[in-house]
C-alpha cells in the first residue's frame, strides 16, 4: 500500500512546482495505486493541460476516469491514446468505442452477447514490471514488439508481421503475465481464452464459440487473443475423436485469416506440453514462432519473495541464501514456500499467544518439505529436447538443460 505520507510529501511538493509533468505523473500514479481515482485523474489531467499528446498520462488518465465511474472521459482519453499509438501499432485505424464491454455492446450493433462475459481492458501491466525474465524480454522484443514500433522498416524490407507466438515452459512460470504485459507493452486490450470457453458437449457449438472470440478480437483490434492450455484445444488431431479434430481445423481458419483478415489481432498462447500441439498449428503463418519461459531466474526469484513478503512481519531475513536454494522453483512454489513460513510463525503466535516475525528458520523448516513443481516436466521436456528435436523446436530447451549440466561439473 502507496503510504499516506509520501502522498502528501508529493502534493507539497507540486503545489511548489505546478510545471513538473513528471512530479504530476508520478503522483498521480501514487494515487491511483492508493485507490483515490478522482484525484489521480485531476493530476493526469493537469500533465495533458500542458502535454496533450503523453501517453503515460492519457492511459493514466482513461484508466482513473474508469475507477472514478466517469466512462465518457475514459473513452475520450482511450481514443485519443488509440489515435497517437496507431502509428506504432502498425495496424489498421483504431475502433472509436470505449474499452469496456457495456460501451461496446451499445456502440457496436454487431457485438454479440457473448462480449459481456469478458475483460476487455488494456492490462495495466507492462514488461518493466516483469522481474526478471531477461532473455525472454529480448526475445519477445525481437521477435514481436519491435517489428511492430518499426512498422516502416517492415515496409521497406517488404515484410509483414504474421503468425502467432507460442509461450511454452513449466506450469506456473509466469507464461499468462508475460502474455498480459505484451498486451500492456502494445497498448492493446487483452482476451484471455480457456478451454471452457471454447469446448460444448454440442455438435458445432465449440466451432462457432472459437469463430465468435475471433470476431470478438478483431473488433476490438487492437488486441492480443490468448489461448491457454493450447494443448488441450489445439491437441494433435491423431489422438482425437472427429468432433474435437473439427475445432482444431476451425482453429486453423481463423488463424488464417480465411473468412475476415487478422490485422491487429495478435495471437499468443501458452502450454506446458509443446510437443502435444498439432504440428499444423506450427507452421509458418500460424504459431510459428516458440518463447521458453523457465524459472524464475534469481532477479525474478528476489522479487517475488520481495513482494510476498511485503505485506507481512518479517525479521532476520537472508533472501539470498533463500534465492539460491530456490532455483527451479516456479513463481508458484515460491508463493506457496512463503505461505508455509507464514503458516510456521502464526502456529507459533497461536501457542504462545504473542505474535512473532517470519524468520529465517521457519524458511528452512518449510524448504524440507517441498519440492519444485517443476521437476516432472524437466524430466518430460529433457527427453523430448535430446530425442525429439530433429527439426530444431527445442534448440533453447536444450541449450539451459546443457547449461545445467555445465554448472553441475563446475560445482
Amino acid at each position: 500500500m502507496v503510504s499516506d505520507s509520501v502522498i502528501s510529501a508529493l502534493q507539497a511538493a507540486s503545489r511548489l512546482d505546478p510545471d513538473n509533468a513528471d512530479l504530476h505523473l508520478h503522483l498521480a500514479d501514487l494515487l491511483f495505486q492508493a485507490g483515490r481515482a478522482a484525484e489521480a485523474l485531476a493530476e493526469a489531467r493537469q500533465v495533458l493541460f500542458t502535454q496533450p499528446d503523453r501517453l503515460e498520462a492519457l492511459r493514466l488518465a482513461a484508466w482513473a476516469a474508469e475507477e472514478a465511474g466517469d466512462p465518457a472521459s475514459a473513452a475520450r482519453y482511450h481514443r485519443l491514446n488509440d489515435a497517437l499509438t496507431g502509428v506504432i501499432q502498425g495496424a489498421a485505424p483504431m475502433p472509436t468505442a470505449a474499452p469496456t464491454q457495456t460501451v461496446l455492446a451499445e456502440a457496436d450493433p454487431s457485438a454479440e452477447p457473448l462480449d459481456a462475459r469478458w475483460d476487455l481492458q488494456t492490462p495495466r501491466v507492462t514488461l518493466a514490471d516483469v522481474a526478471g525474465m531477461t532473455e525472454v524480454k529480448r526475445r519477445l522484443d525481437l521477435a514481436l514488439l519491435s517489428p511492430l514500433r518499426n512498422p516502416e522498416l517492415l515496409r521497406m524490407y517488404g515484410a509483414t508481421l504474421g503468425g502467432g507466438l507460442l509461450l511454452y515452459g513449466p506450469p506456473g512460470c509466469g507464461k499468462t503475465f508475460v502474455a498480459r504485459a505484451v498486451a500492456g507493452e502494445l497498448n492493446a486490450r487483452f482476451l484471455a481464452v480457456g478451454l471452457s470457453d471454447v469446448l460444448d458437449m454440442y455438435m458445432g457449438q465449440s466451432e462457432r464459440n472459437l469463430t465468435k472470440v475471433f470476431a470478438l478480437a478483431r473488433r476490438n483490434a487492437p488486441c492480443v487473443l490468448f489461448f491457454d492450455e493450447i494443448d488441450a484445444l489445439g491437441r494433435r488431431r491423431s489422438q482425437m475423436r472427429h468432433s474435437a479434430a473439427n475445432v482444431v481445423g476451425q482453429l486453423l481458419a481463423e488463424l488464417d485469416g480465411a473468412k475476415a483478415s487478422n490485422e491487429g489481432v495478435f495471437v499468443l498462447a501458452a502450454t506446458n506440453s509443446p510437443w502435444d500441439v498439432d504440428p499444423a498449428l506450427r507452421r509458418p503463418g500460424r504459431f510459428d514462432r516458440t518463447l521458453l519461459v523457465l524459472p524464475p531466474d534469481p532477479a525474478a526469484r528476489l522479487a517475488l519473495l520481495q513482494l510476498q513478503l511485503r505485506s507481512r512481519p518479517h525479521e532476520g531475513l537472508d533472501l539470498s541464501a533463500l534465492v539460491q536454494q530456490t532455483e527451479t522453483f516456479s513463481g508458484a512454489d515460491l508463493t506457496h514456500l512463503v505461505s508455509s513460513a507464514t503458516e510456521l510463525a502464526m502456529e507459533e503466535a497461536i501457542s504462545s499467544g504473542q505474535v512473532r516475525p517470519i524468520r529465517q528458520a521457519d524458511f528452512v523448516r518449510a524448504l524440507r518439505d517441498m519440492r519444485p513443481s517443476t521437476a516432472a516436466w524437466f524430466e518430460s521436456a529433457r527427453n523430448v529436447a535430446q530425442f525429439a528435436n530433429q527439426d530444431g523446436t527445442y534448440d533453447e530447451l536444450l541449450g539451459y538443460f546443457r547449461g545445467q549440466s555445465g554448472k553441475g561439473r563446475g560445482r
